[in-house]
């Protein structure tokens, strides 16, 4: 690590140490196991645990000895010996002049690849929770697709080649806006091949190599690793506790000192949280994006699917930059009817749009036409709220599930319930979120580790669990996630018989 790319001020730093106070996990000179240990000790630790659970970011900068001592009213004696462990550690590095930022041990390998999808063949021995992706609400896919059948003659007199998408979906999508409240014109819109190649178009046009791009921590594991491939910088700025959406003075603090190209957000369900960024934080990101001259990527993949029925969404990000200069939507039909369809578009202001269409060229050319008439034809008749409605009574009954076996099996792991989407960000009591999905894979149950979402190793103490079983199979996926972590806190090496075959 060369350089810093963010720094935490003292004050800052001070009030994430203090919220863990407030957790009740430790007390100035309590360690994490409860034994009392000098106070440089306690503080080197907490420390490391923001780091760990990214609510302080890889490579950022620490405030100086003096200050941070005067913020927490200890003695400056107290800070550098903290700092000096960090260093031995491996989780600060230091430059005369440069200050001292965090990072991670180099001898810890980092997971960098998001999850690959189970093999078929596996399906009936392992119960996936890779995957946040649930089964084709039938019987509107096949309705869907007899409708594009219907609708293909004309099409298939031409070359079939609409690197824009197809007019009609354009148009759908754009009146679909506007019914939201967003003025919306065709030319606003893009088609692209799910949400990953909308992003990728994205980066390819605006963020080079070494441009930084500003995430939120965590964040969903395969942008990342798309930013990581194209050679972008991440700089990663802390979600909110308990679900509440954004940290703004962090955000803040990051466009200025990083001035990044352009910033990736999720606030409608955020993956992996589950968090909903409201109205006000929006007004404020883009108010402070548009200062710093940072584009900003609203992803409303999971907007859809809101699973409490009395609960108002907020305003879409994009309606807080009417002109259109600041932010750029990025949708999609894979979470919110199925992922099988990999039909997903951009909206954007016109000259951002052509400039996408004409680097199309040199990428993917266009969508599939016959998906892009099957959602033409959803969003042109009742098939699209009537599938929505399937998809979310799926989720809501899943998510109670997944809830409820979790708590039955897993009483000490920590969760906040979320008011929508497809996931659940899980505190695996002080274990290793990445020794659990190992062990757990080998018992049968497949689950994402806390690293796959963060920037440079962080959130280790964490899983991502999805949505997507429920009944008899949601308690069995508990009772071996419970197995694993039993393994995993004794120490002990693993042998196990292999796992039972389930019906999904």
């Amino acid at each position: 690590m060369s350089q810093w790319t963010a720094s935490v001020g003292a004050q800052q730093l001070a009030r994430l140490l203090d919220a863990q106070y407030g957790r009740g996990t430790r007390s100035p000179v309590t360690a994490l196991n409860g034994r009392r240990v000098p106070a440089y000790r306690s503080l080197a630790d907490r420390i490391r645990l923001l780091v760990l659970e990214g609510r302080v970011p890889v490579a950022a900068r620490l405030p100086a000895e003096r200050e941070l001592a005067a913020a927490l009213t200890v003695s400056r004696t107290t800070v550098a010996a903290a700092y000096e462990a960090l260093r031995t550690e491996g989780f600060l590095e230091s430059r005369r002049g440069a200050g001292s930022w965090t990072a991670v041990p180099a001898g810890n390998p980092l997971p960098t690849r998001a999850l690959d999808p189970l093999p078929p063949e596996a399906s009936g021995s392992v119960i996936d929770l890779g995957c946040a992706a649930l089964t084709a609400p039938e019987p509107w896919l096949t309705r869907a697709f007899q409708g594009a059948l219907e609708e293909l003659p004309p099409y298939a007199h031409t070359h079939g080649d609409y690197p824009a998408g197809l007019p009609a979906l354009r148009q759908a999508l754009a009146d679909r806006y506007t019914a939201r409240g967003i003025p919306t014109m065709p030319e606003q819109i893009m088609i692209t091949t799910g949400a990953m190649g909308a992003v990728a178009a994205i980066c390819r046009l605006m963020a080079g190599r070494g441009e930084r791009v500003a995430v939120e921590s965590p964040s969903y594991a395969n942008v990342l690793q798309l930013m990581r491939e194209a050679g972008a910088r991440l700089v990663p700025v802390a979600m909110a506790d308990r679900l509440a959406g954004w940290d703004l003075p962090a955000w803040r603090q990051v466009l200025r000192d990083a001035a990044p190209r352009l910033a990736y957000v999720i606030a409608d369900f955020h993956n992996p949280t589950g968090a909903l960024a409201p109205e006000d934080q929006r007004r404020a990101l883009v108010e402070a994006t548009r200062a710093a001259g940072t584009v900003l990527v609203a992803d409303e993949t999971m907007s859809d699917l809101l699973l409490e029925p009395d609960l108002e969404l907020p305003r879409p990000v994009c309606a807080f930059d009417p002109a259109g200069s600041t932010v750029i939507t990025v949708g999609s039909a894979s979470k919110s009817f199925w992922a099988g369809l990999r039909i997903g578009w951009v909206r954007a202001a016109p000259e951002v749009i052509r400039s996408l269409v004409a680097a199309r060229a040199y990428a993917d050319l266009g969508t599939p036409v016959v998906e892009q008439l099957a959602v033409s034809w959803l969003l042109g008749t009742e098939g699209w709220d009537a599938a929505l409605d399937i998809r979310r009574a799926e989720a809501r009954e899943s998510r109670d599930a997944v809830v409820a076996a979790l708590q039955r099996h897993l009483p000490d792991w920590e969760f906040t319930v979320p008011s929508g989407g497809l996931t659940l960000w899980v505190r695996t009591g002080g274990l290793s979120g990445s020794r659990i999905a190992q062990v757990g894979e080998r018992l049968g149950v497949r689950v994402p580790s806390g690293p796959r979402f963060g920037v440079d190793g962080a959130f280790e103490g964490y899983v991502r669990l999805p949505f997507t079983v429920r009944g008899p199979v949601a308690d069995q996926a508990a009772a071996r996630l419970a197995e694993a972590a039993r393994l995993v806190a004794s120490g002990a090496p693993v042998a196990v018989e292999a796992p039972q075959t389930y019906v999904a």
